[in-house]
C-alpha cells in the first residue's frame, strides 16, 4: 500500500523550499525515500513478491538519478538533504 495523503503532505511541507512547492528535487527525493522504506519492509516480509521488488528497484533508481542531479546542481543542498534523510552516501 502506498503512503497516505496526509503523510505525503507532511513530507511535502517539511521539505518544500517555498509555499506550494511539490516539484523540487528535495521534495521528490523525500517522498521517494518514504515510499522506498515502506516497500523495503514489504519486501523483507514477502520474499517471493517479485513484482513489488521490481517497483522498489525502479523507485531506488529514480531517487538515485534525482540525487545525482541535485549533487551536480547544488552540492550544499545535496549534503543537507542527505543529512536530513539519513541516507548513506
Amino acid at each position: 500500500m502506498a503512503i497516505s495523503k496526509e503523510r505525503k503532505n507532511e513530507i511535502i511541507k517539511a521539505y518544500a523550499r517555498h509555499e506550494g512547492d511539490t516539484g523540487s528535487p528535495e521534495v521528490q527525493i523525500a517522498v521517494l525515500t518514504e515510499e522506498i522504506n515502506h516497500l523495503n519492509e514489504h519486501a523483507h516480509a514477502h520474499k517471493k513478491d517479485h513484482h513489488s521488488y521490481r517497483g522498489l528497484m525502479r523507485k531506488v533508481g529514480h531517487r538515485r538519478n534525482l540525487l545525482a542531479y541535485l549533487r551536480k546542481k547544488d552540492i550544499q543542498r545535496y549534503r543537507d538533504l542527505i543529512q536530513r534523510l539519513g541516507l548513506r552516501r
